[in-house]
């Protein structure tokens, strides 16, 4: 292991690859880790990242987060191409796979453990790693796989049931279900809590048998990348908190409307905002 950061006690442990996505003339950082850490800072949280990427890199964006990285030949990396059929993705390289052995003795009690694969890269055994936490799951990374030239297509995903049996809360985007409403019925036989995220629609809840929808407010939108997942980061803080998940998806829907305002990793909340937030009404729907 290397230990980028000294390993101290934490709050929100995220499980993931950071990863390099390729734009004109370099790459951004990205990964639902990059905007989970950034945002679970800005709620005033110590935060753990478990990841693997190339020797000696680690983004000067992520600072402030203690990071165990395991050395890789090269960091996952990621290539969109926006075309008027849809978004085709590539993957280019991918970082080592993480398993328990690699979660620091310290970090095992975290009171908030987010699992955020991008490309099939953590073990499913460590989802049931951590039975006092709560658990949650955005899991993207495990509803992707890849051809031989890397072109990135939606995975079944056989083993949803056996993975999401151990979640307090899955956080998904419609967009990952390939819009399919099957699945999300599918999808609630595993789990208790579950949030599709719809883009400038908000997202929807389904907890206890009912479902609500959240509309978030209208902002101008920069750059949509990101909010799913700061939007999950926020939701898994105040359920552990309020343990109530109405609360969890109000919050979590202004936070994330928000951050569409800002590009890239810009996008994450600061302390200031959250606390304004903390505040503020969601309109009704």
């Amino acid at each position: 292991m290397t230990a980028l950061t000294r390993i101290e006690p934490i709050d929100y442990l995220l499980i993931g690859h950071i990863t390099k996505d390729l734009v004109p003339g370099g790459y951004t950082t990205g990964g639902t880790v990059s905007y989970a850490s950034r945002t679970a800072l800005a709620l005033g949280l110590r935060v753990g990242l478990v990841t693997s990427c190339e020797t000696g890199w680690l983004p000067e964006e992520l600072g402030g987060v203690q990071i165990a990285a395991f050395p890789a030949e090269f960091t996952t990396t990621f290539e969109n191409i926006t075309t008027p059929e849809g978004r085709i993705q590539y993957l280019h390289h991918r970082a080592e796979c993480l398993n328990l052995s690699m979660i620091p003795e310290s970090w095992r009690t975290a009171p908030i453990v987010h699992f955020a694969p991008v490309a099939q890269e953590i073990d499913y055994t460590l989802v049931s790693a951590f039975p006092q936490a709560l658990v949650g799951m955005t899991p993207q990374g495990w509803m992707r796989e890849w051809d031989e030239k890397g072109l990135v297509r939606f995975n079944e995903w056989p083993e949803y049931q056996l993975v999401m049996s151990h979640a307090s809360a899955v956080v998904l985007s419609i967009e990952d279900l390939r819009g399919s409403e099957d699945l999300i019925e599918e999808y609630l036989s595993a789990v208790r809590i579950l949030v599709v995220t719809e883009g400038k629609q908000g997202a929807r809840l389904y907890w206890n048998g009912d479902v609500r929808y959240f509309k978030p407010p209208e902002v101008e939108e920069v750059d949509p990348v990101g909010a799913g997942d700061i939007f999950a980061t926020v939701f898994f803080w105040r359920l552990y908190q309020t343990r109530d998940p109405w609360e969890a998806a109000r919050l979590a829907t202004l936070i994330a409307a928000n951050s569409v305002s800002r590009r890239g990793l810009l996008g994450a909340p600061t302390e200031s905002e959250v606390k304004s937030f903390l505040l503020e009404i969601l309109p009704g729907r």
